[in-house]
This record gives structure tokens, C-alpha cells and sequence, in this order.
């Protein structure tokens, strides 16, 4: 019901499988932000300032080495290994059981990007992670998702409001130089460091869900990511799970099952057999599904 003068509220939610979701919790490298041709085009840049004749894919392949270094890391943390909780410092440093973090990546195969760097460049580097850019997508859709009012196409109806929130393994720091590089208008911003662990650790969803206040209603919450890991612990521990398809994410599992192609592409919802509550291709489509 609604007084005299009130806009009239819109219907909730125009997919069942989400029918209660007051919270999306996004994942971010990959999910929100392009992490791959944003550091492969800062390289690039780097490249040229410096007169090195990389190419392209060489980038590529130094951003995808850099990558697997920090997966690596948090995962062997988020399952009680030892190291550091600031990914500043595991993107510089790493640790002693990896060989993929920068300073190790510049003394091997990539020594020759590493001596022409001083140390104000190395520093300057390691905080590419701190300016990625979001996919073309991400900013129209979480603006959308902000939306106060809707039109159904007879009249303007007021839209429940959703609450757009961070659970990133990057640390705090990063994460808001990120939101304000990106202009990504999040409601609360996530760090699993915040939380003695990292994803896909289950204590890191579950410390989220509790500073959120729904501890006891988990599925009011739905984790938003482009990595099945990530969507499985959500799952776990009573989350609802949003797949994004994005470009190349993934691809870990497809090695590991010696596929040529991504698993993105077959991933599906629950409706369809698959194991996630939906699937998207963007934030648009996202918006949709909370926005007529």
C-alpha cells in the first residue's frame, strides 16, 4: 500500500532465483575490473618509455605471469600457508615458496625489463594493481543498480534498494585507489585481508555476511564473481551465486582439465542443470534482473 503522494514500490525482483537478495557482494580482479588489459596496457606504455622491443603478447604473458604468482599466494594462505595479507606486498615481494611475484619475475626471464628500472619505478609498478579499469560494462551497470526509481512504462515506481558491496582479496588501499580510479560507487568495500584470510576460505564470506547483519539469512546475499571457485565457497556457506562470463577468466580450470577452451562458456544456472543460482554476460544484464 502506498499514502497519498508516495511513488508506489516496483515488484521485487524480476528473477525467482534471486527473490530476496538485498546484498550483491562482488568479487573484483576480473569480475569488475579488466585486470588483464589494464596492466598489459600500462606495460605497454612502460615499454615505450623505456625503448623495449616487447610486444604485446610478451606483456601479456608478463601480467598472466605476474597473476599466477599472487593466485598462487592466496590460495596457499586462504588454506593456512604462510605469508603476507597485503597484496602490495605479495605482488612485490611474494614469498619463499613462489617464483612468480615481480622482483623474482624481474631478476629471471624478464631481467632485461628489470634493468632499466630504478626502485621509484618498481614501486611505481607494483601499484598498477591500485589503476585498473573496469569493463566497459561495469559502470553502467552499477549505476543501474543504484537506481532509486524505475518506469515500467506507465509509471515511476520505486526500486528496493540493493546494497553493492566488495569481497576482494586485494587490500584496502588498493581496493579504494581502485573504486576511485574506476569511479566504482560501491555502498562497503571488502577486504578478505580484514578477515585473517583470503577467499575462498570460508571465514572471509562469513565475516562479511556478519558485518552486513544477515549472518543468520545468508541468502539475502548473493556473490557476484567470474570464478567458480569463488561462487562455490560463496555457495557453501549459504550465499546465492551470480556467474559473470568474462574474457579469458577461468582459464585455470580449463588447464587443469586439459581443455583448450574456457569453462565459461558452459557454465549454467540451477534451472538449467548447472550449479550457480544465474548466469550473465554483463552488468547490464545484472541490472535487469533487480531493474525493469
Amino acid at each position: 500500500m502506498t499514502g497519498q503522494g508516495q511513488v508506489p514500490e516496483a515488484s521485487e525482483f524480476n528473477n525467482e532465483a534471486l527473490r530476496g537478495v538485498e546484498v550483491l557482494i562482488f568479487d573484483v580482479f576480473g569480475t569488475v575490473v579488466d585486470w588483464r588489459g589494464s596492466v598489459t596496457r600500462e606495460l605497454e606504455q612502460l615499454g615505450r618509455r623505456y625503448g623495449l622491443s616487447d610486444t604485446t603478447q610478451n606483456w601479456i604473458e608478463f601480467a598472466n605471469e605476474w597473476r599466477k604468482g599472487y593466485m598462487e599466494n592466496t590460495r596457499r594462505i586462504a588454506q593456512g600457508g604462510e605469508g603476507s595479507l597485503n597484496v602490495d606486498v605479495m605482488h612485490r615481494e611474494g614469498s619463499a615458496t613462489t617464483y612468480h611475484i615481480l622482483d623474482k619475475m624481474l631478476s629471471s626471464q624478464w631481467s632485461h625489463v628489470g634493468n632499466v628500472l630504478n626502485e621509484e619505478a618498481r614501486v611505481n609498478l607494483n601499484l598498477i594493481w591500485h589503476r585498473l579499469d573496469g569493463w566497459p560494462d561495469t559502470l553502467p551497470g552499477l549505476r543501474a543498480l543504484k537506481t532509486k526509481y524505475v518506469n515500467d512504462g506507465h509509471n515511476l515506481l520505486e526500486a528496493k534498494p540493493i546494497i553493492l558491496a566488495t569481497l576482494s582479496n586485494g587490500n584496502m588501499r588498493l581496493l579504494v585507489d581502485m573504486a576511485k580510479h574506476a569511479q566504482l560507487p560501491w555502498d562497503v568495500i571488502f577486504s578478505s585481508a580484514l578477515f585473517g584470510s583470503f577467499k575462498p576460505n570460508p571465514k572471509t564470506y562469513l565475516s562479511a555476511l556478519s558485518h552486513l547483519s544477515i549472518s543468520s539469512t545468508p541468502h539475502k546475499a548473493a556473490m557476484v564473481a567470474a570464478h567458480l571457485f569463488d561462487l562455490q565457497a560463496a555457495k557453501g556457506v549459504g550465499m546465492r551465486t551470480i556467474y559473470v562470463r568474462r574474457p579469458r577468466e577461468d582459464e585455470d580450470l580449463s588447464v587443469k582439465e586439459g581443455r583448450k577452451e574456457g569453462v565459461r562458456e558452459e557454465v549454467k544456472s540451477k534451472a538449467e542443470g548447472g550449479v550457480v543460482d544465474v548466469v550473465v554476460e554483463d552488468f547490464m544484464e545484472l541490472a535487469r534482473l533487480f531493474r525493469p
